[in-house]
């Protein structure tokens, strides 16, 4: 019997957020599971699109595999992990490691952009301490996300990743289910060498979308068997809001041989280098987008891409820049979501349907220039915020996102409705909307805190597609980014700084 340890610590960290992540947020449901220990890890996590998931999945055809479910966890996206929750979180799988016995292999469910409050690198402290329990023989494959800062530690520490090739984030748990024949391979004694190359340049999230080019063609250059004896590469396009060091695009190979693994990630890098004035940051503002939106004629709506507010890129998803773009440019049959405001939503949930009141809208954060937009509002529906998602990235999931109201805003010149919740909660997927009755598919102007994890679920619905400049804190426009640990020949933006 091959007996194989799982465990899952997920946070992508916007070291420019507002707000830590606590160990009570890693207990909380969201969009995803709530901390997960033990069996539960494997039953609160089936049929879900998540890489453990889809690990487990691909094991259940091997009779003589007993997996190992230690502790499952993840946060929204947010400023660094706390110590605490960071020493919490990490004991669980290393007591687990502890109290396993006799381990074949280690998976494990990474993100691979964690910054706690005292480690830069939270994914390669957490490996080296790994490590330093099982010794360097034991093979550990985790999978990461597409947007992990790969560091030199984490690979050295670790016997193989697996990457998301996809943003949206429809193939997580096709990732994970990658990861089970490179361990196979690796429990079967094959060696595989590791390379990791960096590109010299930032790509802002808006600019890597892989339905695209140029990332579409730079995945295109990935070998897709990782059969025994082949060569397994993966690209990292990086998560420019952590003001780490290490932030940026990487490629990462395996392979029979140094000089095969050094050739293969070399390759790919130098390819990923070629495209760099390709990859397009350019960002309309608010008001523009807005009156492009208007002005458009065609039959399905227009979508507008609040992409610096994105709660899925640590952003506080309460600024207000483009609620007031949409009022004031007298937009017609539109509605934004989704807005953090408890306090207005405990507001609204009191008064009930049909109660009209006046409204600090957003803008709690306390960050500087993101204040609130004061609306008189009126109640358009209510919500509790547990619903299904319909979307294929979140398939599988049900939402626990809290109480959550839709509210028309007051005008006499515009018709704008935001939808108002009581949990940050990136706007990815139509179900937000048609669960409180709003059919996104009927409007003229669909607004989402998003930067494009939307697509998937939205894109189908869209005449047009337009990503807004507005306040936020996951920084799409990278010159300006106030970088104290980067290093310093990393290129950032048009202006190549």
């Amino acid at each position: 019997m091959t007996r194989i340890l799982i465990a899952g610590f997920q946070h992508e960290t916007n070291t420019f957020g507002a707000t830590k992540a606590s160990f009570n947020e890693f207990l909380e449901a969201d969009g995803w599971p709530g901390l997960l220990q033990g069996a539960d890890v494997i039953t609160g996590t089936q049929g879900i699109n998540l890489p453990i998931a889809g690990f487990v999945e691909a094991t259940r055809s091997e009779p003589d595999i007993e997996l190992v479910p230690v502790v499952w966890a993840s946060a929204e996206p947010s400023a660094h992990v706390t110590d605490d929750a960071f020493e919490n979180i990490s004991t669980m799988i290393l007591d687990g490691i502890k109290q396993a016995g006799a381990l074949d292999a280690i998976y494990l469910d990474l993100h691979g952009a964690m910054v706690t409050e005292s480690h830069e690198d939270g994914e390669g402290e957490l490996l080296s301490r790994i490590r330093e329990l099982t010794g360097a023989a034991l093979p550990i494959v985790v999978s990461l996300d597409l947007h992990a800062n790969i560091t030199e530690r984490m690979v050295s520490h670790a016997s193989a990743f697996c990457i998301f090739r996809t943003y949206p984030h429809i193939d997580m748990a096709a990732t994970g289910a990658r990861c089970f024949p490179i361990l196979q391979r690796l429990l079967s004694g094959e060696i595989l060498y590791p390379a990791m190359r960096q590109a010299s340049f930032l790509v802002p999230l808006s600019a890597q979308y892989t339905g695209a080019s140029p990332c579409k063609e730079l995945y295109q250059l990935l070998p897709q068997d990782s059969a025994a004896g082949q060569a397994h590469c993966d690209i990292a396009m990086g998560f420019p809001p952590a003001d780490i060091y290490d932030a940026g695009p990487a490629v990462v190979a395996y392979a029979a041989s140094q000089a095969e693994a050094d050739e293969h990630a070399q390759r790919i890098i130098e390819a990923m280098e070629t495209k760099e004035t390709a990859f397009d940051s350019a960002l309309l503002s608010a008001d523009s987008a807005v009156a492009k939106a208007m002005s458009h004629t065609g039959s399905k709506p227009v979508i507008i891409a609040d992409v610096q507010d994105n709660p899925g890129a640590g952003a506080t998803s309460d600024t207000t820049g483009l609620l007031k773009a949409l009022v004031d440019g007298k937009a017609t049959d539109a509605v934004l979501a989704l807005l953090h405001d408890p306090q207005t939503v405990a507001a609204a949930q009191e008064l009930g349907e049909g109660g009209i009141f006046d409204a600090a809208l957003g803008g709690k954060s306390g960050l500087p220039d993101m204040g609130s937009y004061q609306a008189r509002c009126r109640v358009l529906a209510l919500s509790d915020g547990e619903f299904a998602f319909s979307g294929a990235m979140y398939a599988g999931a049900t939402a626990q996102i809290g109480p959550t109201a839709l509210l028309e805003i007051v005008d006499s010149e515009s018709s704008v409705s935001v939808l108002v919740g009581s949990k940050r909660c990136q706007c990815l997927d139509r179900a937000i909307l048609t669960h409180i009755g709003i059919d996104p598919g009927e409007k003229k102007i669909v607004a989402v805190k998003s930067t494009v994890h939307f697509r998937d679920d939205f894109e189908p619905i869209a005449d047009l597609i337009l990503h807004a400049q507005s306040p936020g804190v996951n920084y799409c426009s990278l010159e300006e980014v106030p970088y104290q640990n980067l290093r310093t020949t990393v290129r950032r933006g048009p202006n190549r700084r």
